[in-house]
């Protein structure tokens, strides 16, 4: 799947490019932008199967860890991980014997993106494979069946070259591209619950629904549209581009983002309603070498960024409000406040729905204190 980058030039703006689509795009209503329930000819059966009941997980204590990690080397992360969990009081509360694990990185832009000079994707805005294999080593000695890293990938190519192919062999882990049916017949389609913001249900890849445990693993970045793009926000790439395009030439998610100038706006209110579908149980931050100024090199202001952290929870809304707080911003501010600079704040609104806390005061703390790892992030423009 190609990236909005490899089409345009290479300094447009996101949303510039979604801006330059709606015009393409502007005779196609949004009604809501439900996702199609026909069945698509493309990579095999990509039928809709029946509407499952509400994925039942209850969203973690308010419960944050933070380390401090200077490399990825194998040993070094494996260790700092572990800490981290250890600082949560273990992996028993959250996966019991047997169970299904999916762990989600984000593999955002696909290989054909020219990352920055001198420095490698997964060092700047794609979550390292390593941090991905610490945890993956862990969810296993919990106790987990079996394991999945599931990622709607731009290209199949993301897999080998950045190194999760490697991954998935030495776990015995299954590599699941959500934007396919695979391992299944046919998608499904899982409620978002009473009162949703805009989308009142998703069509996923069945894996989603069948695991037991969902684990998000994002890069810690700024973005252009949701402000700062952290364990609630990956989950953008939980959903198959195919069903939320405004047209058929597009190539992403431009249902999400809507029209002219509502990307602002309904960006941070589908992040909410993507994960009450499907609840995040565990997250873990790569915030060790990162990137700043934009959530990829597709962004003219993103550059690199070492931040040397890592950051795990137990709550997405306490984990990203405490990731934020570190990247020097404050997950209660307005839409007149950096990061948000005009955007919804999305971790806000996910407090808002009582998914929750935003309030560092409510938050526990273990390992460092935010004020030992605090570095500021440059938002993006």
């Amino acid at each position: 799947m190609a990236h909005p980058s490899h089409d345009m030039k290479h300094n447009i703006t996101r949303r510039e490019f979604l801006g330059l689509m709606s015009v393409t795009a502007a005779s196609v209503a949004l009604a809501g932008c439900q996702p199609a329930s026909t069945t698509l000819n493309t990579t095999g059966n990509a039928a809709v199967g029946a509407t499952v009941p509400p994925i039942q997980s209850v969203m973690g204590p308010p419960h944050v860890a933070i380390v401090q990690a200077t490399s990825y080397d194998r040993a070094e992360i494996r260790q700092k991980v572990r800490s981290l969990i250890d600082a949560l009081g273990g992996l028993k509360g959250i996966i019991h014997t047997g169970d299904k694990v999916a762990i989600k990185p984000n593999l955002t832009g696909g290989v054909s993106t020219r990352p920055l000079p001198d420095v490698s994707a997964i060092e700047s805005y794609i979550t390292h494979p390593e941090v991905v294999r610490a945890l993956g080593e862990a969810v296993l000695d919990a106790g987990a069946k079996q394991l999945y890293i599931v990622e709607s990938v731009y290209e199949d190519a993301s897999w080998s070259e950045w190194g999760y192919q490697d991954v998935a062999t030495a776990l015995g882990a299954q590599l699941v591209d959500l934007n396919r049916t695979l391992p299944y017949n046919e998608y499904v389609k899982v409620p978002v619950g009473p009162n949703p913001y805009i989308y009142d249900q998703f069509t996923y890849n069945r894996i989603l629904y069948d695991v037991n445990v969902f684990i998000s693993v994002p890069k810690m970045k700024c973005h252009n549209t949701a402000g700062i793009t952290l364990s609630m926000k990956n989950l953008f790439g939980t959903a198959p581009a195919r069903f939320y395009r405004l047209s058929d030439r597009d190539n992403t998610r431009t249902a999400f983002h809507g029209q002219g100038n509502e990307a602002p706006v309904r960006v941070p209110h589908v992040i909410v309603d993507l994960n009450r579908a499907r609840p995040v149980n565990f997250s873990l931050i790569d915030g060790i070498m990162t990137s700043e100024g934009g959530e990829g090199p597709w962004i003219r202001t993103m550059q690199a960024k070492t931040a040397n952290v890592l950051i795990a929870g137990l709550n997405p809304v306490a984990t990203d409000t405490v990731a934020a707080a570190v990247m020097g911003f404050d997950a209660t501010a307005s839409s007149s406040q950096a990061p948000f600079d005009g955007a919804a704040n999305h971790i806000a609104l996910a407090a808002a729905k009582g998914l929750g806390t935003n309030k560092l005061a409510d938050i526990t703390v273990s390992g460092l204190a935010i004020k030992d790892v605090m570095t500021q992030f440059k938002v993006a423009r």
